[in-house]
């Protein structure tokens, strides 16, 4: 069974170089091959991947930190559409497991354990993306044990999050004396990630990329959409599950 990992997409030749090389660890890791497309911005799309990929069932593959408007439309219309076998896996995020890769990030840094964070992901208008940052924040907040500010790299009028330069610099007018940290909720790199190294903090953390954890829930995620297949197959010939 082929991996298509689907991406958003971005101008930045290093954002889409990191999806290949996170689609080539999965594929190592999980054994399996895997192919990349994109929803936005450049291609190709997973319509034009899934016609192109040899015959066989697919999993898709949304490497999305929150279940937004492109996870829940976008990729969902692709599937559907598609006139092959195709299993949909859960997006990447919220996850444990990125709360781990976060920390690595920051600890990469040269965060401390006395630093004010901020979570900041790349925004979203979509109320259930805002459910899944909240609960990305959460996770992280447990592993650090101290709060997490949520912010945005892109914000609109429907955010409920300021962006990350407001929100760096209201935490450094409380207390100056602490250093604030941004934690990147991004998979790459890209114009988002410039935004948070310009935010004024003074840590930034680096895109999660292909740190471990990451690539551990991928082929989690893959694993998973492959299993609840096979049972489908089976509930379908009247096997018991």
């Amino acid at each position: 069974m082929t991996v298509l990992l689907v991406a958003h997409g971005t101008r930045n030749p290093h954002g889409v170089e990191m999806s290949y090389r996170l689609a080539d660890a999965i594929a190592d890791r999980c054994g399996r091959a895997a192919a990349v497309s994109f929803v936005d911005v450049v291609g190709p799309s997973p319509s034009e991947m899934l016609a192109e990929l040899p015959p066989g069932p697919v999993t898709v593959l949304p490497a999305f930190l929150a279940r937004g408007h492109h996870v829940r439309v976008d990729v969902t219309r692709h599937v559907t559409q598609a006139d092959r076998p195709v299993f949909l896996a859960d997006a990447l995020g919220p996850s444990r497991l990125l709360a781990q890769a976060l920390m690595i990030r920051l600890a990469e840094a040269g965060t401390t354990c006395n630093d004010a964070v901020v979570l900041a992901a790349a925004g979203s208008s979509d109320p259930a993306a805002h459910r899944d940052i909240e609960c990305a924040a959460r996770y992280l907040s447990a592993l650090r044990g101290s709060p997490v500010e949520v912010a945005f790299a892109s914000v609109s009028g429907a955010s409920p999050y300021r962006s990350v330069a407001e929100t760096v610099a209201d935490l450094r007018r409380h207390d100056r004396r602490r250093r604030v940290a941004v934690a990147s909720y991004l998979l790459a790199d890209g114009l988002f990630q410039r935004r948070l190294e310009e935010s004024g903090a003074d840590v930034v953390a680096r895109p999660l990329g292909l740190a471990t954890p990451v690539i551990e829930l991928a082929c989690a995620r893959v694993a998973t959409a492959r299993e609840f297949a096979a049972t489908e197959c089976r509930q379908r010939a009247g096997i018991p599950v």
